[in-house]
């Protein structure tokens, strides 16, 4: 048995007027691009579903999964966004480097939460293989990005 767990409750979301009026921010590492591509079309695909224009979402690109705070930082910086969602995929390998990437990528965004800007939703898969990414980014478990948007547009009208 499958299932999708990016299925949501969209009465949970603002109105589309509400939603026309802001503007969210998506960092995508480009490393395991074959994951990380469907899930930032997941996430674009859901902002614009709810309302959200498509000249109101901002896409940037970043080599890898380190760099996504680095990217969100500036987006916070640079621009008015009512949320950032970081998307990247770590697969775990025979070192430990995966351990060391996860903990950067995840302390970086947790350390952008505590300054209360915006919200940055931490949409970074952390799997043991290729194929649980798979089911993660469009396959069998859903879509990570699509469930990143939605967190997203939530935490921007708390």
């Amino acid at each position: 048995m499958t299932t999708d767990l990016s299925k949501y409750d969209a009465s949970q979301l603002p109105s589309a007027e509400v939603l026309g009026r802001q503007r969210y921010a998506i960092v995508v590492a480009d490393w395991n691009s074959e994951i990380t591509y469907p899930m930032t079309q997941g996430a674009v695909e859901t902002f614009i579903k709810h309302g959200v224009p498509e000249d109101s979402i901002d896409v940037l690109h970043v080599p890898g999964a380190v760099e996504l705070t680095f990217g969100a930082a500036r987006l916070m910086r640079e621009e008015r966004v009512d949320a950032v969602v970081v998307i990247g995929c770590v697969i775990q390998g025979d070192t430990p480097h995966f351990d060391y990437v996860c903990q950067s990528v995840t302390q970086g965004v947790a350390a952008l939460n505590a300054q209360g800007k915006v919200p940055v939703i931490f949409s970074v898969l952390t799997v043991l293989n290729k194929q649980q990414a798979i089911d993660r980014s469009g396959g069998k478990l859903g879509n990570k990005g699509v469930e990143g948007a939605y967190t997203a547009i939530r935490m921007a009208n708390i």
